[in-house]
C-alpha cells in the first residue's frame, strides 16, 4: 500500500530486520538435523556466513581460517593488502589515531597505488595455504585488474560497488565495465552486487551473475545513508532480490543465490534475512571483533578512505573472542554475537526448518517490538539485549 508523502509523491513501506520476528510452524526438529549447507559459485560451505572484503575483517590469514571452519571470507584487491608489501605497520597506523585525525590518515594511506604482484601474491598465499581465495574488486577496479585475477587463480571474483547496475552511464572519455562480458570471459564464478531491488538483482542475473550481494548502507561502518540519502531497510530489500532470484529460476532452471550484505550482527539478524529469502549472509563488524581479525579491534568501510566524499567510518568493534569462538562457539558472550552457526540451528530447529529453503519460507510477522519487549532490566543493566 502507497503512502503519500505529500502532492504528487508517494512511497511504499520498507522494513528493517529489527521490525520483524519468525513464527514457529506446527512442527520442530533437533537443531543437529538443520541443514545449513549453501553453494556459491560451485563451492559448497557448511557456514552460510561470509567475511566482508574489508580492510579491517579479512586478510590472508583470516581467508585461510575462515575457509578451514567451513565458512568464507572475502579479501578486498584494492585495499591494504594490495598496496602495501607488508601492511602491519599500516594497520597499526589505522588503529593508533584519534577520531579526528583517521580520515585524512586513510586518504594517505590509501592514495598508494595498488600493486598487480601483490594481488597475485595474496591469491597464491591463500591458495597454498589450502584456504578458498574469494576476492572482491571495484566495477573500476576489476576492468583494471581482472586479467590479473584470471591468471592468477582465483575461486571466486565479487564485483561491489555502493550501487551495481547493468545500464551504468559514464561520460565519452570511460568505458565502463561490461558486466556480461566480464562475468562471461572470467574463468571463474563472479558475484555481483551491491543492488536492493527487484528490477536490477533480474538484470544482473541475466548478465551471468553466479551470486547477488543485496544491501546498500546497513553496514556497521557505512555512512552512505546519512551521505548519500540512499538505501532501502534490508528486510525488503532481500525480499524484493529474492522474489528476483526465484522468477529467474522459474525462467531458466537456474538458481543463483542471494547474499544479504550489511546491517547484520547477531544470529538473530541471519536468521531474519534468511527467512526473508537470503541464501547466506555477508558480515563484517561481527568477524572484525575476532582475536585473528586484521583492524586489531577497528572496522571500517571500503568508501572509508575516499579522496573526495568518504561514505563510511572507522568504529571500535573490540575483540571479543576467537573466529571460532564467534562462529562455531563455545560462545562467550550472552547477546547473540557468538556461535553464529548455533543459533542459526537452533533457530532452524524451533521453527521446524530441515534446509535453508524451508528457513527461507518460514512466516515473518512485523514486530517493532521484538527487541525491546520485557528487556527493561537488560536495558538498564546492559546486559544480553540491552549492550
Amino acid at each position: 500500500m502507497s503512502i503519500i508523502i505529500g502532492r504528487g509523491k508517494q512511497a511504499r513501506r520498507a522494513y528493517g530486520i529489527d521490525e520483524i520476528a519468525l513464527v514457529p510452524g506446527n512442527r520442530t526438529l533437533d537443531p543437529v538435523l538443520a541443514d545449513t549447507h549453501v553453494t556459491i559459485g560451485g563451492i559448497e560451505r557448511e557456514i552460510p556466513i561470509l567475511a566482508s572484503a574489508m580492510d579491517g575483517v579479512v586478510d590472508v590469514k583470516m581467508a585461510v581460517l575462515l575457509s578451514q571452519l567451513g565458512s568464507l571470507g572475502v579479501l578486498n584487491l584494492e585495499g591494504i593488502q594490495t598496496r602495501y608489501e607488508d601492511p602491519n605497520p599500516i594497520l597499526d597506523r589505522i588503529a593508533s589515531v584519534g577520531k579526528s585525525e583517521f580520515v585524512g590518515l586513510m586518504q594517505e594511506l590509501y592514495s598508494v597505488p595498488v600493486k598487480p604482484e601483490l594481488i597475485k601474491q595474496r591469491i597464491t598465499d591463500i591458495k597454498q595455504q589450502g584456504g578458498i581465495a574469494a576476492v572482491s574488486l571495484t566495477p573500476a577496479g576489476a576492468s583494471q585488474y581482472g586479467k590479473v585475477v584470471a591468471e592468477a587463480g582465483a575461486d571466486l571474483v565479487f564485483i561491489q560497488a555502493t550501487v551495481v547496475s547493468t545500464a551504468h552511464l559514464s561520460p565519452d572519455t570511460i568505458t565502463p565495465l561490461d558486466l556480461a562480458s566480464f562475468c562471461e570471459q572470467m574463468p571463474m564464478p563472479v558475484i555481483l552486487g551491491n543492488c536492493v531491488t527487484y528490477d536490477v538483482t533480474l538484470q544482473l542475473l541475466k548478465a551471468g551473475a553466479a551470486g547477488i550481494l543485496v544491501g546498500i548502507g546497513p553496514g556497521a561502518a557505512c555512512t552512505s545513508r546519512g551521505v548519500l540519502g540512499v538505501g532501502i531497510p534490508q528486510a525488503t530489500a532481500v525480499a524484493d532480490c529474492a522474489a528476483a532470484r526465484d522468477d529467474f529460476e522459474k525462467e531458466t532452471g537456474k538458481y543463483i543465490p542471494i547474499i544479504a550484505d550489511g546491517g547484520i550482527i547477531t544470529g538473530g539478524d541471519i536468521c531474519k534475512c534468511i527467512a526473508c529469502g537470503a541464501d547466506a549472509v555477508m558480515i563484517g563488524s561481527p568477524i572484525a571483533r575476532s582475536a585473528e581479525a586484521p583492524g586489531r579491534g577497528f572496522h571500517w568501510g571500503m568508501a572509508t578512505p575516499s579522496p573526495v566524499l568518504p561514505r563510511g567510518t572507522r568504529i571500535n568493534v573490540g575483540t571479543t573472542g576467537s573466529i571460532e569462538e564467534i562462529l562455531r562457539g563455545p560462545a562467550k558472550l550472552d547477546d547473540g554475537t557468538h556461535n553464529l552457526l548455533g543459533a542459526l540451528k537452533t533457530s532452524m530447529g524451533t521453527l521446524g526448518a530441515k534446509n535453508i529453503k524451508e528457513m527461507q519460507e518460514v512466516e515473518v510477522v512485523i514486530a517493532p517490538s521484538l527487541l525491546t519487549e520485557g528487556k527493561v532490566y537488560q536495558k538498564a543493566q546492559q546486559l544480553g539485549m540491552g549492550k
